[in-house]
């Protein structure tokens, strides 16, 4: 493997979140060890929700990693379109208000929700840029 998929929410031309999935290349350290190239960041941030836990649509302030390191995470788009996501994977948020807009909810952003039995315990990797 000499790719990492990397799960990206995004903000659209139109404003609206998606997703899309993108590589990061693995050309780094050696064949036993493939790595990437070292990202910078500004810091982690960790997480704990609890069972029940719900949010309203919100954009990504900054874009930043978000990995699941238990439980599972709902991102809910505003067409309608969700995505699961499990302890040990990940996406990257970048679904940011674009430039001069005001927030609106019913345009705007992604909600997110705790699923299951066991409260959602996430890490935020805040991007440098």
């Amino acid at each position: 493997m000499t790719e990492f998929t990397r799960v990206v929410l995004f903000t659209d031309a139109d404003g609206r979140a998606r997703f899309r999935e993108d590589t990061l290349a693995l050309d780094q350290g050696t064949p036993a060890s493939r790595l990437s190239a070292v990202f910078p960041s500004a810091g982690y941030q960790l997480r704990m929700s609890p069972v029940g836990f719900r949010s309203t649509f919100h954009c990504t302030e900054k874009p930043q990693w978000l990995f699941i390191l238990g439980g599972q995470m709902e991102i809910g788009l505003q067409g309608g379109e969700s995505r699961l996501f499990k302890a040990g994977e990940h996406f990257y948020s970048a679904d940011v208000l674009p430039a001069g807009a005001t927030f609106d909810p019913a345009v705007h952003g992604h909600w997110s929700r705790q699923v299951g039995e066991e409260p959602l315990v996430t890490v935020f990797v805040k991007d440098a840029g």
